[in-house]
């Protein structure tokens, strides 16, 4: 659980971040219109979660450190109290209550958003502002500008506008204790989905069914909503990256792929495994699912703070060629494999990626322009795959295989922490599992 408390120290980390005379200005998601009069479940914007923690669409968050405060000053508009309205849309916060929970030192009614910004802006040097994130946030940011710019005999605007993103960002990238904690519930919420997928699917069920069984196992467990579309591919399904149709019959003697992960707290797990449909590998799926795993395993033995994502990269790139070569599926020596580069035709995407309020969260990649040294704190993916396509130059009994295994890992000093350890990704351990199916 993240206190109110930890969202203000998360708005001073930020401040102290700023040049003097700065203010911030951050608005949140708003609604997203479905259909005609329907929309979307709301989700909050990650940024505006982070600092905030505030669920609400239509709000602002305003922070300053202008020399006129006696220290940091903080506000929010948000949307008023309005009985008619939270009939028809649920309860709000209003301005008076958001001042005393999220312990701010004004709070102003959403309606009042053009004097507000304008106000607030006036005499600061420096505006830190997201400009492209929310077409709306844009023109009520650079109204309350040229207002300012043409005040007579007098430019009380702003001299620049700057993007705040990669001082947030950088903040999202290390994960604090109490964050490590909702995520590692979001983990173990997925991992007892994938379980019961294993545990329900046979033969002649659909895709739908099992994305359903993972779907409910979220939501009994407090996640309502996924943390990305549900993958749940059988048979050639598995070779297509971000397969979310869902909608085939499975096959007897198929392998199905589920990539699924619940958010919880807006903190995404992202979990894959791939297993039989009918309990029990066979040898050339057991060939080249062992060789997923391997890869996996030398990758898992590489983790820990100091190493980068493209150096453990490569250790996977050749534990796969290396197997690939050995299988027939690549006809040339390893090292010319690798040269080539021909693993990629099995091999075609990271090995990994952040995790957090997005799932593929927020933070650079690269410092100075070179692979940037993983650190305590940080929550990775690692994910590799193989996927056989159905063309004639390769062996009958490998084609249409799809598999990937991915867990989430918080990388430490000296390694790492498992989160998804909960569900299972050896042979055996899926073959006894799945032996538990009545069906």
């Amino acid at each position: 659980m993240i206190t109110a408390k930890q969202y203000r120290q998360r708005q001073t980390r930020l401040l102290q971040q700023l040049p003097a005379n700065s203010v911030l200005v951050v608005p949140s998601a708003r609604l997203v219109t479905r259909s005609r009069d329907t929309e979307y479940v709301f989700r909050q914007h990650s940024d505006f979660w982070y600092l905030t923690g505030f669920n609400e669409p239509d709000a602002w968050l305003l922070l300053s450190n202008h020399e006129r405060y006696a220290g940091d000053y903080r506000a929010m508009l948000c949307q008023p109290k309005d009985p008619n309205m939270e009939i028809w849309l649920g309860k709000r916060l209003g301005p008076e209550q958001a001042v005393a929970t999220f312990k701010l030192d004004e709070a102003y009614p959403i309606d009042d958003l053009a004097g507000v910004l304008t106000e607030w802006l006036e005499g600061h040097e420096q505006l830190f502002f997201a400009q492209g994130e929310f077409d709306h946030a844009d023109e009520a940011v650079f109204a309350a500008l040229a207002t300012l710019r043409n005040t007579p005999k007098q430019n009380r605007a702003p001299a620049s506008v700057v993007d705040y993103r990669p001082l947030v960002h950088e903040m999202r990238l290390i994960k604090s204790r109490d964050e490590i904690a909702v995520m590692q519930q979001a983990a173990d919420i997925s991992a007892r989905a994938h379980c019961r997928a294993m545990g329900f699917v046979k033969p002649g069920a659909y895709e739908y069914q099992l994305e359903a069984e993972l779907h409910h196992e979220f939501a009994m467990g407090g996640a309502r909503q996924p943390a990305y579309g549900t993958i749940v591919g059988s048979g050639a399904n598995a070779c297509i990256l971000h397969y979310t149709e869902n909608n085939a019959q499975i096959a007897d003697g198929s392998l199905i792929l589920i990539d699924a992960g619940a958010e919880l707290q807006g903190y995404a797990a992202d979990i894959t495994r791939t297993f039989p449909a009918n309990g029990k590998f066979s040898q050339p799926q057991a060939q080249l699912y062992q060789l997923v795993l391997d890869a996996q395993e030398a990758a898992l033995a590489e983790f820990k703070a100091g190493v980068t994502l493209p150096a453990v990269t490569q250790v996977v790139i050749r534990v796969l060629t290396s197997g690939l070569c050995r299988l027939g599926l690549l006809s040339e020596s390893v090292e010319d494999a690798l040269e080539n580069k021909s693993w990629q035709r099995f091999f075609m995407h990271g090995l990994g990626h952040y995790l957090g309020l997005d799932v593929h969260d927020v933070g650079d990649y690269l410092k100075e322009g070179q692979p940037r040294p993983l650190v305590a704190g940080m929550v990775i993916t690692v994910e590799p795959g193989l996927y056989i396509p159905v063309e004639d130059d390769i062996p009958v009994e490998y084609r249409g295989i799809g598999i990937r295994i991915e867990d989430n890992i918080v990388i430490t000093h000296d390694g790492y922490d498992m989160l998804t350890g909960g569900v299972p990704k050896t042979i055996a351990a899926i073959e006894a599992l799945m032996a538990k199916n009545p069906g």
